[in-house]
């Protein structure tokens, strides 16, 4: 992948939001590159930068409160963050697709999924109504919604929660995007209906070829559905790798954490899930130096003062990358050891 040219490169992206509490750097000199074909999952607690780092990239964050302090996006050599909103409107839905957290806040209750699945067709791929209506059945179809012909005329309260979801897939997909977004698609929907979502985006993955960006806080869903994870903490990049390659050996003790706090298939009964102690950090009154430190039982004083770079990970893959200022595996096997 890393030959290629690649769709989409994030440059230093920086992101604040003005309060009364004062300013809030959510996003902090990030930097990856996402090559076609190829399905990054994004990962991190609430308030960790995961969704308005996307969301800033297309336009999507209120401009005040919000604001990019610094960075480039380029998609297809274009920077986004230099576009006018007429041009980001263009873009979006027919080239980066989004697919939102809540469909029942999202798609517009008092329209049928019919006119709202035309109306993107029709303003973005100009097809006629006859064509757009065509198009959309096959959409409903496509995200596996039964009875397309007659359920197209519904009002988003008649579907249940599952179908909703596909029904904002569907609105995504619609005019063939190369990027498709995807925010906590399956947060709100439970184990069931969210293996068979996941299940249908892996088909769509593979017969379309779409490049696909998935945030959640779910890391059991990144080792299903992703090629490469990145883990997002404070606003910053703390890891990024290959999905085998970084849980099979995570080299931040942020990744270790949120690994741990996964449940174990198979494992002792009435055992406490892992918790990872402390809270996040403030953002209105950022770290100098890796915000994950005050948490972090394995920090130096170095962590405290200083950022550290992300970095090919020592004895791992060549694309892992992680920003720490110590050995984890090392430190690790010490503390096993004692």
């Amino acid at each position: 992948m890393t030959n290629r040219t690649p769709l989409l490169e994030v440059r230093n992206l920086s992101v604040a939001f003005d309060t009364p509490a004062g300013t809030v750097h959510a996003v902090n000199d990030v930097s990856y590159t996402l090559h076609k074909g190829e399905t990054l999952g994004v990962v991190g607690e609430s308030g960790s930068g995961k969704s308005v780092h996307a969301m800033s990239m297309i336009g999507l964050i209120a401009r005040p409160p919000g604001r990019i302090t610094s960075g480039e996006v380029l998609f297809r050599g274009r920077d986004l963050l230099k576009l006018s909103e007429a041009e980001l409107r263009d873009i979006r839905g027919r080239e980066i697709g989004f697919i939102f957290q809540d469909p029942m806040t999202s798609l517009n209750p008092v329209l049928t999924v019919e006119r709202q699945l035309i109306e993107t067709l029709t303003r973005h791929l100009g097809l006629t109504g006859a064509q757009a209506r065509t198009r959309a059945v096959e959409l409903l179809k496509m995200v596996r919604i039964p009875d397309a012909e007659r359920r197209i005329k519904s009002y988003p309260h008649q579907f249940s929660g599952g179908m909703r979801q596909r029904v904002m897939i569907a609105m995504g997909i619609a005019c063939g995007p190369e990027l498709v977004i995807a925010d906590e698609a399956t947060t709100a929907l439970d184990v069931t209906v969210q293996a068979q979502i996941l299940d249908l985006m892996k088909d769509l993955r593979r017969e379309h070829d779409t490049t696909l960006i998935w945030i959640t806080h779910d890391m059991g869903v990144v080792a299903g559905l992703a090629d490469t994870v990145q883990v997002m903490y404070g606003g910053r990049i703390l890891e990024r790798g290959p999905v085998d390659a970084v849980f099979a050996s995570p080299r931040n003790a942020y990744t270790w954490g949120l690994l741990r706090s996964l449940p174990t298939e198979g494992g002792a009964q009435k055992t406490r899930l892992y918790q990872i102690p402390g809270s996040p950090p403030d953002l209105t009154k950022p770290p100098a130096g890796d915000p994950f430190a005050p948490r972090n039982e394995f920090a130096t004083p170095r962590c405290a003062r200083e950022m550290p770079p992300l970095l090919p990970a020592v004895g791992s893959d060549p694309n892992h990358l992680v920003a720490a200022w110590y050995d984890l595996p090392a430190l690790i096997a010490a503390k096993e050891a004692e």
